[in-house]
């Protein structure tokens, strides 16, 4: 299963790298598109659920990189208060 690699721009300037067993990605997130916080995450959350059900389905169970990832995104989103806060992609690999 092709794996993609996206790189994000948190709202502090911080720049990460992440994870995605699938390409299914491409259909949540699009290079060089700012997102407003709560929606980035939401794309998020989808394409990296439906990323792991699509391993689920071939392989016989899902993808805990891929969940691991989410948690990762969920948890430092919480950082951000301030009204406005946008997220970058910056690239999908």
């Amino acid at each position: 299963m092709p794996e993609v690699i996206f790189h994000i721009r948190w709202p502090d300037g911080v720049e990460e790298q992440c994870y995605s067993p699938s390409t299914i990605i491409h259909q949540h997130l699009s290079a060089g598109q700012s997102y407003p916080l709560d929606d980035f995450v939401a794309r998020a959350r989808a394409g990296l659920i439906e990323a792991s059900d699509r391993v689920a389905a071939k392989y016989g169970f899902a993808c805990s990189s891929a969940m691991d990832q989410l948690a990762r995104i969920e948890t430092k989103a919480r950082r951000y208060t301030q009204n406005g806060a946008r997220v970058i992609c910056l690239s999908l690999q």
